[in-house]
């Protein structure tokens, strides 16, 4: 196993995992979210409703596994910092999703889907998820037969959950939009194992959620080729950026997507830092995003010794 590969990875993550000044204030926001590719609406329903009812959907759909759940706002007290309510719910139906990886893996970076439920400072309540326009053109999709049927359910169960009519905002993104990749030189378990085994040694991050699209595929007699994400977080981190602009919370925490090519190559996806800045307008946390941003290229830095 190259040593060296690893070894760049704990470094990068142990960067990653610096402290963030605990004194920053919420922003306040008070207006319709403006974010590329997020369609939204606004609730009519209080945080707590909205989130109820949304998560009751999802598990009344026998076709729908709910993979994670993620209360920013309680995380972010556990490290001393404050957030208005934010809670993001990851789920997935492999049926839908797994002929969007068998076009290009890389949408396993945007999977599976999830939904943003937040209150802002003015106790609007919002929900938002990505548009299945912004998944395709991201990850060169073209026309994939279950995009419709995805954006039809993600539409339902939004507006089931705030009784109001989503607003869809524009999606058109080059391919791989703030995409960061990287080829690995181990196998797919190695690296998979290796970059799992160092997370699990760094106190500062814990991993939300794994998940295997190959076994996913497979469980609804579907071929894929392997290809596991990681959903892993520090709230130290993450918090001053939905601090700054709450929708950061719908590419929160961070993941990592590793996946094996029909030509055996293996690589690893991660979102860009520079994601914060062009698609949410993150502007006030440039350290905190420098750091992020050093930590991806001390992980590739690292993979190419």
């Amino acid at each position: 196993m190259n040593l060296k590969f690893f070894t760049g990875i704990f470094l990068a993550l142990a960067f990653v995992a610096c402290d963030e000044d605990e004194t920053k204030e919420p922003e306040t926001t008070d207006t319709a979210p403006n974010v590329i590719g997020m369609n939204f609406l606004k609730s009519t329903q209080s945080f707590d409703e909205t989130y109820a009812v949304l998560k009751a959907s999802l598990e009344a759909n026998d076709n729908i596994k709910i993979v994670a759940e993620l209360d920013h706002a309680a995380n972010a007290a556990s490290v001393g910092l404050e957030l208005n309510p934010t809670k993001i719910i990851f789920f997935g139906n492999p049926n839908l999703g797994t002929p969007l990886m068998q076009v290009n893996q890389q949408a396993g970076l945007d999977l599976p889907q999830r939904i943003l439920v937040y209150q802002n400072d003015s106790e609007e309540v919002y929900v938002g998820y990505n548009s299945t326009v912004y998944l395709a053109n991201r990850h060169t999709l073209g026309d994939v037969s279950t995009l419709s049927a995805i954006a039809g359910a993600l539409k339902n169960l939004s507006e089931n959950a705030g009784v109001e009519e989503v607003t869809e905002q524009p999606s058109e993104v080059i391919a791989d939009y703030n995409v960061f990749t990287v080829a690995s030189p181990e196998t797919f378990d190695a690296t998979y194992e290796g970059i799992m085994s160092v997370i699990d040694e760094n106190p500062n991050l814990k991993i939300v959620a794994e998940l295997d699209h190959q076994a996913n595929a497979a469980n609804v007699e579907l071929e894929l080729l392997p290809t596991k994400v990681i959903i892993f977080g520090n709230p130290k981190l993450g918090t001053p950026l939905m601090q700054d602009k709450q929708t950061s919370a719908l590419d929160l925490p961070q993941k990592i997507l590793v996946y094996q090519n029909s030509e055996g190559g293996v690589k690893i996806a991660f979102n860009s830092p520079e994601l914060f800045m062009s698609r949410h307008g993150v502007t006030d946390n440039d350290a905190t995003l420098e750091t992020i941003l050093a930590a991806l290229q001390g992980i590739a830095t690292s993979i190419n010794q």
